[in-house]
């Protein structure tokens, strides 16, 4: 059974920084492309950053620069580091793991940044 449990998330002020975690469970996970996503209340979800099995990255144009997404295989874990947060980065922040037909979510977890 595949497992994504994201951890980190929480209240911060703006300015502050968050770092994001989501360990895997149940799949061969330095094969598997992760990513991070987001969704805002009233809005779609978004793509924020993924890494690719080879470690290549791309960010949203709105988090470049501040936010930065890494990897450690062995620990079967995604991280997310968030600095330099704004109030508009509020939202769920989603742990998504893909790889050819295969794409798995996993709860969520809650980023507030007041203002």
């Amino acid at each position: 059974q595949v497992q994504l449990v994201e951890s980190g998330g929480g209240l911060v002020q703006a300015g502050g920084s968050l770092r994001l975690s989501c360990a895997a469970s149940g799949i061969t996970f330095r094969f598997f492309h992760m990513g991070w996503y987001r969704q805002a209340p009233g809005k779609q979800r978004e793509l924020v950053a993924q890494i690719t099995g080879g470690d290549s990255t791309n960010y949203a144009d709105s988090v470049k620069g501040r936010f930065t997404i890494s990897r450690d295989n062995a620990k079967n874990t995604v991280y997310l580091q968030m600095n330099s947060l704004k109030p508009e980065d509020t939202a769920v922040y989603y742990c998504n793991a893909r790889l050819l037909n295969a794409n798995y979510w996993g709860q969520g977890t809650q980023v507030t940044v007041s203002s």
